[in-house]
């Protein structure tokens, strides 16, 4: 993995809470000690809401163990503070090459999406596009579509650019203030995480809004990432527990993930949407065949 592309996982992570997860002995894991952002929906919070929470729990009851949260806000420092100082044990969420973890078999695939209004017009579909120029762009910084527009000089004054970076409260409205400015006119066009504009996309019935996964030919500058749980390198026991609970529930958890509105991009030929058939009242994805989907960071 090139230095690029770890500084881009990185900044990742601050889009996927990871859930973390108990110590175990040998291959048994008795308690699920789950490290999770307390309040940063869609993946969690002390409600226990987010779909972080609910995979915790199913991958608790398949282990037959008892399941525990230790509240941490998934900033910088992530791994060091929870992993490395084995507060817990395992990261529910992470790209599937992150260099720090030992990481599972992948369990889900999405990316970065490009998000507008449907009466505007618009039909974008590649970063290339010379509307671009002209129009009024939102994109968090120092992610991969951030660092796809500066390849293309797209970081002017009609780049709008907003943190990933929070304290204790209220970490969701940062994610979600690309969307609410999209849906509020004060932007043309979102870039944004996949599963963060499906869930509140699908939450504020938002059927308005047209979403299209980001494509990219740059390996140096991934747009969707495949999504692993990960472990310390040396307990290669319990990511085989992990292997197989992933195996034995993948169902439940892409049930889990399509009722969030996770946008799901296959391995196979298609890229799979939640649900299949659109309902009133969700969101239009635009289907992509795989040799337009961004290369995978396999």
């Amino acid at each position: 993995m090139s230095r690029k592309v770890r500084h881009l996982a990185g900044a990742l992570l601050l889009l996927i809470p990871s859930v973390l997860v108990g110590e175990a002995q040998g291959a048994e894991v008795k308690e699920l000690r789950v490290c999770a952002d307390p309040n940063n929906l869609p993946y969690s919070n002390e409600r226990r809401e987010g779909f972080e929470n609910k995979i915790a729990e199913l991958v608790a009851k398949e282990l037959g163990a008892s399941l525990t949260y230790y509240w941490w806000p998934h900033q910088r420092g992530l791994v060091r503070n929870t992993l490395s100082a084995d507060r817990c044990d395992v990261l529910i969420g992470i790209p599937k090459d992150y260099d720090p973890v030992l990481a599972t078999k992948p369990y889900y695939r999405t990316g970065y999406v490009i998000a507008y209004r449907k009466d505007r017009g618009f039909q974008i579909r590649s970063l290339d596009d010379p509307i671009l120029k002209k129009i009024k762009i939102g994109v968090h910084s120092d992610t991969p579509p951030h660092q796809a527009l500066a390849q293309r000089d797209l970081i002017g004054d009609n780049l709008v650019q907003y943190s990933l970076f929070y304290g204790w409260a209220h970490p969701e409205e940062q994610l979600a203030k690309p969307i609410q400015d999209l849906i509020g006119g004060k932007i043309d066009v979102a870039m944004v995480w996949g599963p963060t504009v499906g869930y509140y996309v699908k939450n504020w019935s938002a059927s308005f809004l047209e979403v299209v996964p980001l494509q990219g030919d740059d390996p140096h500058i991934p747009l969707a990432f495949e999504i692993s749980m990960g472990v310390r390198k040396a307990d290669k026991e319990l990511r085989a527990r992990l292997d197989e609970v992933l195996s034995t529930r993948q169902a439940e958890i892409r049930k889990i993930l399509e009722e969030y509105g996770v946008p799901l991009l296959a391995t196979g030929s298609r890229v799979a949407l939640p649900p299949e058939e659109e309902q009133p009242g969700q969101i239009e994805y635009r289907r992509f065949e795989r040799e337009e989907l961004a290369p995978s960071p396999r």
